[in-house]
This record gives C-alpha cells, structure tokens and sequence, in this order.
C-alpha cells in the first residue's frame, strides 16, 4: 500500500525530529516550576509632569522599559504580562535575589544625549563593532554550560559598553525634555524609515548647542538610555555653528518600519518616566517548584499508562494502533512545546495531561464505527474505510468547540491561565493529525496482512458476512488507485 506506507515514513520523520527537537531543547520551565520571584507592578499618575490618565500606550511604553531591565538583570525565559488598565506582573524564574530586581525594575528609564569627545573620530567604529562582537557572542554562549567561557564574555561586554561611554560626554539633555518620538517614512521607498524627535523648549536650545558644536566635525551624537549606547548618528556640516533649531530633528539610518519603531518606543521610554508601585513582591520557592515537577511527572505517566492499558484490554488490536498513535502524540506534542517557546507551568502540563486523555477520544469513535460496519456484515476494509469516514464530521466538532474554548481563555486569560490554553489547543491539534493519519493508515497496513484478520482480534465473535477475499479484492483495488493517484498524500476522509 505505497500511499499508506508513504504517509507512515512521512509520521515517522516528523517523530525523530521531535525526540531530536526535545533532546536538544527542551521546554521552558515557568516560576512555578523552577522557582523565582514574581513582581506586580503598578503604574500611577503624575500630574505634575503631564500624566493625568494611564493609557495603553503609557503601559506599553513601561513594559518595555521592564523588559530591558530584566535583560540587564540577565534573568532568562521571564514573563512580563499586562493585568488591567495599570499593572504590569513580572515573572522571574530562577531569581534568588527578589529585592535586587525589585530596585532594578522600580526605577525608571534615564536618556540622555551625549556628544562625542574630540580626539575620538576614528574610535567610534572600532568600540561599536567591539561591542557588536561581544555581544554575538553573548547570544551564542547564552545556551552554554561553558561558565568561565560566560563569565569571560559577560566581563568583556561589560567593558565594551564602558569604553563607548568613555568617548562621550554628557551636554544636560536628557529623556525630560524630549515630548515625542515616533517612526516616519523618508519618503524614498516603502522600507526606507526614520525616527522623528520633538523636544520641549529648553531640550530644543540644548539640542541647537549641541549639535552646532559638532556638525561638521565627523564626530557622532550618542543616544544613551539607562548608560547604554542605543544610537550614534552623525551631524551633517550644514548645521556648523548654528546647531539643528526648532526643537525637531530626525535620526536617520539603515531603519525599517520595525526598527524604527522599537528606536521611538526606546526614546519614548526615557521620555515618560512614569512612576511604578511595587505592590506585590511574591517569592516561590525552587523544592516547591521541584516537587511540582515531580508529581507532575508521576501524573502524566499514570495517565498515560492507564489510557494504554484501557485501549488495549477493551478495544485488543485496535486499541494498539490507539497506543502507538497516543505515545506518538505525546512526543510530537511535547516537542511543539520547545519548538513554539511555551513556558511550561503547572496549568500548562495540566492542560497536557488534560489533552492526552482527550486525544484518545478520535480513536475511540473511530473504532466504534468500525465496530457497527462490522456487526452490520461489511468486510474489513471497508469497514475500517467508513468508521474513518462516519466519524470524522464528529472528531471535527468536538475538537473545534474546544479549540475555540481554548482560543477565548488565550484572549481573555492571561499568566498561567494562557500556559493552560496553550498547552491543551496544541494537544487538540496534535491529536486530531495522529488521529486522522497515523491511525488510519496503521489500521490499514495491518489488515493488508491476512494474520491479523481475525474476528478475536477486534473483539468480535465473527464479522457476519465478511469475506478474507473481499478484503483482499478491495485492497488490491486501493493498490491500483494509488498508481492512478501517485501524487495523492495523506488521509482523504
């Protein structure tokens, strides 16, 4: 049966690649899983600086300013989830200092324009691309057990950012007095962008004398927040001696519509400093968060192993094909985890679990249809050809209202309850390929062979009216229209 055996080595590739997949990179674990500290934080107005109302924008402005703080901070797989109009929680795992971060992610951001030092024209290209090495490499080490290789190159990164700092000096102005700043076409092409800066009055004198002193002499305007070198755009010589006036300027540069908006969103983090309230500062702790994994692990085995002894005991030969296509889910799902980042919480193997025990319910109608064709007098591959067939419109419903269930807790939900709805859609996916797929062209490659037809073997006293040649004439048909149909993959219910 060359399709069916074509579609069985095509599961089977996908298998190998997620044992590979979850070998090599296994899932996330979440704060309550591996321990850590969680932070929620509150936004507050501040009408004395012009913040009367805290919008969404305000909100997504702090986040990101959280969200590179906590990179400083080195944390790895943290969660930063809005909550309401004006909180932002903050998941830290593996964090063992949570007064530490709650200095670091209390503050807020500072920006700050410097102009570069005389004497330091050729430097400037030499130390950014120092640190743009530095800091490749920092990405590649990230993944690595090699801790004296990350110490060496968290000190050398470090020192880079340093020495940039160096051949800059601070002109007074600062994220305070920048009002705005906001990606804009160039109008020389769709992916041509740059970012517009507005500055308030005193910020725009700054801005005149800074750049008057510089335009001209090949030296670079820094654009630093939180002491990091985030821009460096030169002054052209038209602007010697009388300075970029008017409050308004643009930065310009190789930007596209993505990183011109994340440069705006940086300065418009130095520009809204808006106060945050620590409110909660909630610490879990890593024995609990072994434990959980433990008990985890002990459920998710005895469900599994449960399931399997069950498809066996009541359904015999098809309950096994049930077996490999359940145990053959559950890698393939596991590996979906890794390959789409999924931060793997309590909830969230909750929701596994909760999938695997669900993902047998295909197999179940399927082979109950199989079942009544057969008491019915059918031969066995048709039989086996119509409870795919009869079943499928129900495998789609129920599979689809849950799917839609578990799109609105993704939409509505947030934390852990998005780990849950994550976990549990993927598992429905999952379930209904190995359903449709695997499991069907098991059932067919075993019953092509003559030793496996036997009426025992599907717990049936006998199949009525059915015919070992029939089965034969009808396989052999299929072999034909396979020929005719070379190009035609997988399982057409």
């Amino acid at each position: 049966m060359g399709k069916q055996s074509r579609l069985l080595a095509f599961v089977m590739a996908i298998l190998i690649g997620a044992v590979y997949l979850i070998i090599s990179n296994p899932p996330k674990l979440g704060l309550d899983l591996r321990g850590g500290a969680q932070l929620t934080l509150q936004a507050k107005i501040n009408p004395e600086q012009g913040i009367n109302e805290i919008t969404p924008r305000i909100m997504e402005t702090a986040k990101f300013v959280v969200e590179q703080r906590i990179n400083g901070l080195g944390v790895s797989e943290a969660t930063i989830l809005l909550s309401g109009n004006n909180q932002l929680v903050v998941q830290l795992p593996g964090v063992n200092n949570p007064a530490q971060a709650e200095r670091v992610i209390g503050t807020t951001a500072q920006l700050d324009f410097r102009k570069q030092k005389k004497g330091t024209e050729s430097e400037l290209g030499v130390r950014l691309q120092l640190q743009r090495a530095e800091s490749i490499q920092r990405e590649i080490l990230k993944n690595s057990n090699d801790q004296k290789a990350i110490a060496e190159n968290e000190a050398a990164y470090k020192k880079s950012i340093e020495d940039l700092k160096g051949i800059f000096e601070r002109t007074g102005l600062t994220g305070n007095m920048l009002k705005d700043a906001v990606a804009a076409p160039t109008g020389n092409g769709p992916d041509s962008w740059q970012v517009a800066l507005t500055f308030d009055d005193k910020g725009g004198d700054l801005f005149a004398k800074t750049t008057s002193e510089i335009g001209g002499t090949g030296r670079a305007l820094g654009i630093f927040l939180d002491d990091k070198l985030i821009s460096s755009p030169s002054v052209g010589p038209e602007f010697q001696g009388k300075g970029i006036t008017g409050g308004r300027a643009v930065i310009t540069g190789n930007f596209t519509l993505d990183t011109a908006n994340e440069l705006a969103l940086q300065l418009r983090a130095g520009a809204l400093p808006v106060p945050v309230e620590i409110v909660e500062n909630r610490t879990v702790g890593a024995t609990l968060g072994a434990d959980s994994i433990l008990s985890s692990i002990y459920a998710g085995v005895a469900g599994l192993l449960l399931v399997l002894v069950f498809m066996v005991v009541y359904y015999r030969i098809l309950g096994v094909v049930a077996d490999i296509a359940l145990i053959t889910y559950a890698v393939i799902t596991f590996a979906s985890f890794s390959l789409l980042g999924v931060v793997l919480t309590l909830p969230g193997i909750a929701g596994f679990i909760l999938s695997i025990g669900m993902a047998v319910d295909a197999n179940v109608l399927i082979f109950e249809r199989t079942r009544e064709e057969l008491k019915a007098g059918r031969t066995l591959y048709k039989s086996v050809e119509a409870g795919f067939y009869r079943a499928w419109s129900s495998i789609l419903d129920s599979n689809v209202t849950t799917l839609i269930a578990c799109g609105t807790l993704f939409w509505l939900g947030s934390g852990f309850v998005k780990g849950f709805a994550v976990t549990l859609g993927v598992g429905v996916l999952t379930s209904m390929f190995t359903a449709v797929t695997l499991s069907r062209s098991l059932m067919l490659a075993m019953i092509s062979n003559p030793n496996f037809r036997k009426p025992e073997y599907y717990g049936m006293k006998a199949f009525g009216k059915i015919s070992t040649n029939a089965d034969i004439d009808a396989i052999a048909e299929e072999k034909a229209s396979d020929k005719k149909n070379d190009n035609t993959t997988g399982a057409v219910l």
